[in-house]
């Protein structure tokens, strides 16, 4: 998409809320804070995602305003200022020029302005919207400026009388995904689809599973993507029963299976993606069996996708394979009602099946409304990951079915017409697997 084209999605964005949050409110927003790592050494910084969807700003140190209708300027940032020492060692700020002609803030000051601008805003706002809880150092400064606000409510008969989180109405929107966010999308899981073509063609036994995590991250950045989304996950083993193990230490061997749950982020929006598939080898029948259970969970969990479909309906139905599946295989015993009457499947699958995906990668919006599991609508994007997780130490499955875990996630657009899998590419029935495992 052209700078110009982001530009105005970020405009439209802020218009829109600004429509939500109406006259006489204003919109407080910081950025995300810098993070130690260890000593004097930051991590890579990466914006925090409601603020750089309403501004498209990546700098740290800001703060976003939004007052509808402010004769000072709908829009504010306050930002870092131009340093050319500071910028020599970090790299250059796009002070306050850049801030409005960039970033197409009405109005911009440095950082160390705030608590001299901002309480212009808050003296002439009845409502105040502020996510208490991200920064609690942040939250002191905002508080102290809005009790002076309404102090000074009884000589200007103006000022605040409800403090309200912003993020419902911004989360609302996220949810629901623009093209150019799909697009995005999109961008991210073809970096990723390679990714994981490239770990099962090239994990074999004797392998370190690091090795296969420093190929999957190399794919990622080598094609574009900022890097993972979230840790990458290389389970080989028994390893793979344990649902996020990242430390991806251990040594691989053949004919074990090997669960790579990893994605890409492109342009802040991530994929998620898991593969589960033999080390240098074709599945043997007992893997194969247990294999074919979760893609048949899962190939009926996304069927049932579409609009006016409820969200938790992904889960039931994938549930409901899964625990014929285990029964059939005599690793659940009694009816299907029974055992999900009880819940003993918790045993081998403790998770849901499906989670929002957007910017981050378990995004943000409801998943309940009203009491009541939420109605798919087209934009929607989320996961289906149904998995069968078996202990190492398990003594109620017979030792052959003992330390494997498999899970098989894709990423699901809902559309206007039913769902479109937005990762289909990416190897998962038994032969496209093998083709590449044992070839």
């Amino acid at each position: 998409m052209s700078l110009d084209a982001k530009a105005d999605s970020f405009k439209t964005r802020r218009k829109h809320f600004m429509e939500r949050i109406a006259a006489g409110a204003t919109a407080i927003l910081p950025s995300a804070p810098v993070a130690i790592r260890s000593g004097d050494v930051e991590f890579i910084y990466r914006q925090d995602s409601d603020f750089y969807y309403l501004t498209g700003f990546a700098e740290p140190e800001s703060v976003a305003v939004f007052s509808p209708g402010h004769p000072d300027g709908e829009f504010v940032l306050f930002v870092r200022p131009r340093d050319r020492e500071r910028e020599t060692w970090t790299g250059r700020r796009a002070g306050i020029e850049g801030a409005m002609i960039d970033h197409g803030a009405d109005k911009a000051y440095t950082i160390d302005e705030l608590e001299k601008i901002l309480p212009r805003y808050l003296e002439k706002s009845e409502r105040v919207h502020y996510p208490l809880g991200l920064n609690e150092k942040f939250d002191e400064r905002v508080l102290k400026m809005v009790r002076w606000a309404q102090a000074m409510r009884p000589r200007l008969g103006v000022g605040p009388t409800v403090l309200i989180d912003p993020r419902d109405i911004i989360h609302e929107a996220r949810l629901m995904k623009e093209e150019a966010e799909i697009a995005a999308m999109r961008r991210a899981m073809e970096i990723s689809r390679e990714a994981h073509r490239q770990a099962m063609l090239k994990a074999r036994g004797g392998m370190k599973e690091w090795q296969i995590e420093a190929e999957v991250n190399y794919a990622f950045r080598s094609q574009g993507a900022a890097g993972p989304s979230y840790p990458t996950i290389i389970a080989s083993g028994p390893n793979a029963a344990t649902l996020h193990y990242i430390q991806n230490d251990r040594e691989m061997r053949t004919g074990e299976l090997l669960l790579i749950d990893a994605g890409a982020e492109y342009d802040y929006y991530a994929a998620d993606i898991t593969r589960t598939s033999p080390i240098g080898a074709k599945f043997t029948q007992l893997q194969r069996d247990l294999y074919q259970v979760v893609l048949d969970a899962q190939l009926k969990a996304i069927d049932v996708i579409k609009p006016g479909a409820r969200f938790d309906d992904p889960h039931n139905v994938a549930l409901r394979v899964l625990v014929d599946g285990m029964r059939g295989l005599g690793m659940l015993q009694g009816s299907a009602d029974e055992i999900l009457e009880s819940a003993s499947y918790r045993r081998f699958y403790m998770h849901r099946t499906s989670h929002w995906l957007g910017m981050d990668v378990h995004d943000v919006g409801l998943y309940r409304v009203g009491g009541a599991s939420r109605v798919l609508e087209p934009g929607m994007v989320l996961t289906v990951e149904p998995g069968l997780y078996i202990d190492r130490d398990d003594d109620t499955v017979p030792e052959s079915f003992r330390g494997i875990g498999i899970r098989i996630e894709d990423d699901i657009l809902v559309t206007a017409n039913g769902h479109e899998v937005m990762t289909a590419a990416t190897p998962k029935t038994i032969a496209d697997v093998e083709a590449l495992t044992a070839g």
